[in-house]
Order: structure tokens, then sequence, then C-alpha cells
């Protein structure tokens, strides 16, 4: 298969990936801009870059390109599968632009996985996600008004004890503890954030949406 993860970050998901499809297919890791100037990024290319170097036999087989909601991250019709783990909320209010680059991207039956932190239902919706929580409906709606179609979806990452209100948004949980030692042992209690789990698909044919 061919595998676009998107915004990889410092690549925890990449050296599972990577290594995995170096001997039967493609990892391509859609990313900050090489040439980038911000500092957090530059930051994260290079822990990439240093894990790739690290791990030759895999990194050699991995493409890296460059990533924004209206980037081409492969040819049309060229990708079997595409992932994002906890990115939504970044893109926010260009979410849309996201999906329909996924969609173009990817063959005709081709799978598009997302994990992301997910909202309170019950709480009005924040266009820029500040706090980092996307409301589950919305982020499927976004991707059916593109194409797509909701094939499953998973508790697998869920968890109840995620109050979804805290000083520091999403990043106060583990594994970012952005308060640091402040009520350490009560988020380190809570975990990591409640989120959802979809698996959509690049239909075959049109389909009702």
């Amino acid at each position: 298969m061919t595998v676009v993860e998107i915004a990889p970050g410092a690549g925890w998901y990449m050296e599972i990936l990577a290594p995995l499809l170096a001997t039967r297919g493609q990892y391509i890791a859609a990313g900050f801009p090489r040439d980038t100037t911000v500092d957090f990024q530059k930051d994260l290319n290079a822990k990439i870059d240093a894990w790739l170097a690290k791990y030759p036999a895999a990194g050699a087989k991995a493409k890296i390109v460059s990533f924004s909601p209206t980037t081409e991250i492969a040819p049309a019709d060229s990708v079997d599968m595409v992932l994002t783990f906890r990115n939504i909320h970044n893109w926010m209010p260009n979410e849309k632009e996201a999906f329909k680059t996924f969609f173009k991207a990817l063959k005709p039956g081709g799978i598009l996985g997302v994990v992301e932190h997910r909202a309170d239902p019950k709480s009005k919706m924040d266009p820029k996600a500040k706090n980092g929580y996307v409301h589950e409906k919305h982020v499927i709606k976004i991707a059916k008004s593109v194409g797509f179609k909701l094939e499953e979806k998973s508790e697998i990452n869920a968890n109840p004890r995620d109050t979804k209100n805290y000083p520091e948004g999403v990043w106060t949980l583990p594994p970012t503890l952005r308060l640091k030692d402040v009520d350490k042992e009560k988020y380190l209690t809570i975990g990591e954030s409640d989120r959802m789990t979809l698996r959509f698909v690049k239909p075959d044919k049109k389909f009702k949406k």
C-alpha cells in the first residue's frame, strides 16, 4: 500500500509505519515545509530526519513532502490510505480544504483514517477549536461533504475520565502536561484525551450522502 501520514509531528507513528511499508509499500510523511523558519517546526523536522538517518532501511524508502490544507500531497487517485492523528484542530477553520486534498489523493476505494480529540457533544462548536477538541459530528459532516463515506468508527481511544475543560485545553493532559507539576497527578490519573477514531472510504462510485 501507499500510505500518507498527515502531519507526523516528531514521528511516533512514522516509527511504526515506515518500517512496515519499507518492504512492501510506500510511506509518505506529509509534514512541515523543509525550508520552514518556524523554530518548533524546524525542531520536529530535525527529529524526523534523525530517525530516518538512524534506520536507513526504512528511511531510504520513505518519502517526505510538505503539507498544508490546500497542498497536493500526492498525484490524484494514487494513494491507498491517508492517516491523520490528532491534527484536525490545527487546520480549522480550513479543515474542509484538507479533506478535499485527502479525497483527491486517494484511489477510489481508498481509506481515510482519523483520530482526533473529541469535544463534548453538548458544548458549543468552536470554529477554531482553540482548546484542541473537535465535535465528532462535525468531522463526519465535513468528510461526507467532500465525498467520503463513513465506513466504521471505534471507541478504542475513548476516555470517559476526560472532562474536556482544562486551563490549557487538551494540552493540560498527558503527554504534553503543559502545566508541568501543577496538579500533575490529577491529570496523569485522567490520562490522555477522549478521542474519536473514524474510518472513511472514498467510494468507487457515486453515492448518496
